[in-house]
């Protein structure tokens, strides 16, 4: 018997008439909020190119410390031809440039003379890059074929959203968290209704990714004001507040604490809900709360392992402020007190939260949504055995 055919009506209906309402909402808003136009400024721009170093020799002045190297360049105004480019010296950065590699240059486009045009920039890492994206996605659909397929189109519809939405949309002067709302409600949309199809199990869990979400929000709000956090602290606030003097930065520190829960939310609301699915399927004559109860003892397992790999990787973020805090001996609470350190202690914490919040928030809809199912099971099989 088909499951959704059986989820109790009334649930199916709760759930479209909340679901569908927000959904649209944000679909509606994010037309609104769509930024028209280009978001570059024009005197922040810089002019590219690439190419390959072909030779190596001391730059002709020793106090210069560097070497001057031939590049045959693949890109730029002066394709295909040989530019000589000064680079650094072997010691002088952890990552010496050498014969036969690709390199990123600026390009100096008031410049008369191939000789002063170029200026290097950093190593090309774009190939090796390349071939580490095509392992990760064949990894992916290996494992999980059509699914892991659906789900690479979800990321590379994440990716539009942000590139094309959030960020250009923060650019212009929207408000960052109700761009981060928006944003994240339909890239959760889209990627759970793609990934695992449009029913019931999954409309359960992106109603309680979107609750967690709305409580992340107002969690990371109040904290980020109770904590008296400016948001400069952040890498590259300031040349982005330099260029956009009206963009809030607490606002798209909280913007940011969204964005970052919002994977781990899937992932956490999509297991409670596939959880509870299977124990009413596992034991039809399971009771609300009995599949409630069961659906947090596996929930809290989950909720520990979750909540320990969030704050790792923010606490890995902050590492070398860490190391350096460390090097000058400071007490711990001076250390914790500092922006740069209580900004991602609120972002652990309060993603953390969210991922409390997310996980009886979805029990509670799926079992919920299941408990009537099971009775109809339970219905169905004596009818049988009665025949």
């Amino acid at each position: 018997m088909d499951n959704d055919a059986i989820v109790a009506r009334r649930v199916r209906i709760v759930v479209a008439a909340v679901l569908a309402p927000l959904i649209t909402a944000a679909v509606i808003a994010m037309i609104v909020m769509w930024p028209g136009g280009g978001v570059k400024v024009s005197t922040y721009q810089t002019d590219t190119a690439r190419g390959e170093v072909t030779k190596l020799a001391p730059c002709p002045d020793k106090r210069d410390q560097c070497d001057l190297a031939s590049i045959k360049l693949s890109t730029g105004p002066d394709k295909g031809k040989t530019a000589p480019v000064q680079v650094p010296q072997a010691g002088k950065v952890p990552i010496p440039v050498e014969v036969g590699q690709s390199i990123m240059l600026g390009v100096q486009t008031d410049a008369k003379d191939i000789a002063d045009r170029y200026q290097y920039v950093d190593h090309d890492r774009s190939k090796p890059l390349l071939i580490l994206a095509a392992v990760f996605a064949l990894a992916v659909v290996a494992l999980s074929r059509w699914r892991g397929f659906a789900a690479l189109i979800a990321l590379a519809v994440t990716a539009v959203m942000l590139t094309q939405f959030i960020l250009p949309a923060i650019l212009k002067g929207s408000n960052p968290l109700l761009v981060a709302v928006v944003g994240g409600t339909v890239i959760m949309a889209i990627a759970l209704f793609l990934t695992h199809g449009i029913n019931a199990e999954s409309s359960i869990a992106l109603s309680g990714t979107i609750a967690a979400l709305g409580m992340t929000v107002v969690l990371g709000w109040f904290f980020t004001k109770f904590c008296q956090l400016t948001g400069l602290a952040s890498d590259g606030a300031s040349a982005a507040k330099q260029f956009a003097p009206n963009l809030s930065l607490t606002g798209l520190l909280v913007a940011g604490m969204v964005i970052g829960a919002l994977g781990v939310l899937d992932d956490v609301t999509v297991t409670q809900a596939a959880a509870v699915w299977e124990l009413s399927a596992a034991n039809p004559s399971a009771s609300r709360a009995e599949l409630i109860s069961a659906g947090l003892r596996i929930g809290r397992t989950h909720v520990a392992s979750v909540v320990n790999t969030l704050v790792l990787a923010y606490a890995g973020a902050a590492m070398p402020v860490l190391i350096t805090f460390a090097i000058q001996g400071l007490p711990g609470q001076y250390v914790l007190s500092t922006e740069m350190v209580a900004m991602e202690v609120v972002r652990g914490l309060v993603g953390s939260l969210g991922i409390i919040a997310a996980v009886p928030l979805t029990t509670t809809l799926a079992a919920l949504a299941v408990a009537d199912r099971s009775r109809d099971l339970v219905t169905h099989s004596d009818q049988t055995d009665t025949n």
